[in-house]
């Protein structure tokens, strides 16, 4: 393709709409000549719930805000902004969510901008064809796709890559909302379609993708990556903040399984003999970077289905004893609550899971974290995983007493530990899990995904 500019600057003003940022930096994005605002809506990096549930893990007013200041920087200089996986999953609802803040502001500042909507629900009546087509293939560590999986998932969303935003941006678009997409393809859609390098293109994405991370003060604020044919300059937008080579390398350690190859549907990000200079105090430039074509672009899928119901309990120890032994306590807390339940409910260890962590010994990494001796106070949580929500509650309270008064067998008093709440017992609802782990065959890369391009609300 005939490059059709001879760079492009990409503003991206935080890691996630609703995260905030200082609107300075934004209008500091406008006057260096951004020409796209580009914004990741959401990951899995929370869980299955939001997925599971169509539902956002950030607050509408989080989320206006931040639209607010984007969407009057996109108006007044006259550039595309551009949102992927809205509402947090990326879910149909989700695309809906955030097309219906838009359209309030819209309406609120008088501004006349038009608004895509890329949906990218999927339906499992149509991927179970693809599936017979033998079209659907998994990634490690999940073997081959049942069909029943496909029925058993509340949501199933297929990650795009830049093409759809691409094709509503040559639609007219001047807001783009995406459903699920890479969080780089968020930023690589406009400049691609400019004619940049694939290379530098979805180098400099991935390195602006969390927006102030790849800079040494991620707090306060965006960046600004510039491609050109050769390599691309990223700078931060707040003067307190510094981009260095080590700083901006290092995002390609960020949730990737090798540094130096990332896999976008497309084809593969290929960064090995990447050269990472600084200009100045405050600004990297970056060449050497290349992107392999895949023989084959491909869908990933992802899904959330609903595996039961839990209650959480939690107990706060600050008795030495029973620290200085947390290990045995854990474990006799364990095997009497399990005698409890089967004695007063009939329920054995297969009919429900227990997980207690002990908060401030080991229950982030357990046994890969080495002893260091008895800690001043433990927070010990409860989870309980059932079928039904009453049976998961039932189960907690059982374990109620055991969690205020459970004495060590060398005690011979019974100890006051404390709940923080009451009651002490607090129902989460259902419980979901990521299903799937695989990939679709696609021959166009627009043809999972639909685009609407209107007011942005889909509201009645």
């Amino acid at each position: 393709m005939t490059p059709s500019t001879e760079a492009v600057r990409v503003l991206t003003p935080a890691g996630m709409l609703g995260a905030g940022f200082p609107p300075e930096t934004v209008d500091r994005g406008i006057e260096l000549g951004a020409d796209v605002i580009a914004l990741d809506g959401g990951s899995t990096d929370s869980g299955p719930y939001y997925l599971g549930t169509g539902t956002a893990k950030t607050t509408a007013a989080a989320v206006a805000r931040d639209l607010r200041i984007l969407l009057r920087a996109a108006s007044r200089a006259g550039i595309p902004l551009i949102v992927g996986s809205c509402g947090t999953g990326g879910t149909d609802s989700g695309v809906d969510w955030v097309a219906g803040i838009v359209a309030d502001i819209l309406r609120e500042e008088g501004l006349d901008l038009r608004v895509a909507r890329v949906y990218s629900e999927q339906r499992a009546g149509a991927l179970k064809e693809r599936l017979k087509e033998g079209r659907i293939h998994p990634l490690p560590p999940l073997g081959d796709l049942d069909a029943g999986t496909l029925d058993s998932c509340s949501h199933i969303v297929g990650m795009m890559g830049h093409e759809p935003i691409v094709a509503a941006l040559e639609a007219g678009a001047d807001v783009v909302l995406a459903g699920r997409a890479t969080d780089t393809a968020v930023a690589a859609a406009y400049p691609l379609m400019k004619g940049m390098p694939a290379g530098p293109t979805w180098h400099a994405s991935k390195i602006v993708e969390c927006g102030g991370q790849c800079t040494t003060n991620p707090r306060v604020g965006g960046v600004l990556a510039t491609i050109d044919q050769r390599g691309f300059v990223v700078e931060p937008l707040d003067p307190s903040a510094a981009c260095t080579p080590t700083s901006v390398a290092a995002h390609m350690l960020y949730e990737t399984v090798d540094p130096f190859r990332m896999r976008e549907p497309a084809g593969t990000l290929v960064v090995g003999d990447a050269t990472y200079t600084a200009l100045d105090d405050r600004r990297v430039r970056v060449e050497g970077s290349r992107f392999e074509p895949a023989a084959q672009h491909t869908i990933k899928l992802e899904g959330a289905r609903v595996t039961g119901y839990e209650t959480m309990s939690f107990t706060a120890i600050r008795e030495p004893r029973i620290l200085a032994r947390i290990e045995e306590w854990v474990a006799l807390l364990r095997e009497i609550l399990e005698g409890r339940v089967r004695q007063t409910l009939g329920l054995g260890p297969d009919d429900y899971a227990l997980d207690i962590r002990p908060y401030g010994y080991n229950a982030v990494l357990q046994d890969l974290d080495p002893a260091t001796g008895p800690p001043r106070e433990v927070g010990v949580m409860l989870l309980v995983h059932a079928p039904e929500q009453a049976t998961a509650t039932a189960i907690a309270k059982i374990a109620n007493p055991l969690m205020l008064h459970l004495p060590t067998p060398d005690m011979d008093y019974l100890p006051s530990l404390a709940f923080p709440t009451s009651p002490a017992e607090t129902e989460r609802g259902p419980v979901y899990e990521f299903a799937l782990n695989h990939v679709v065959d696609v021959d166009d890369p627009c043809d999972m995904f639909r685009i609407e391009i209107g007011e942005g609300d889909s509201r009645d």
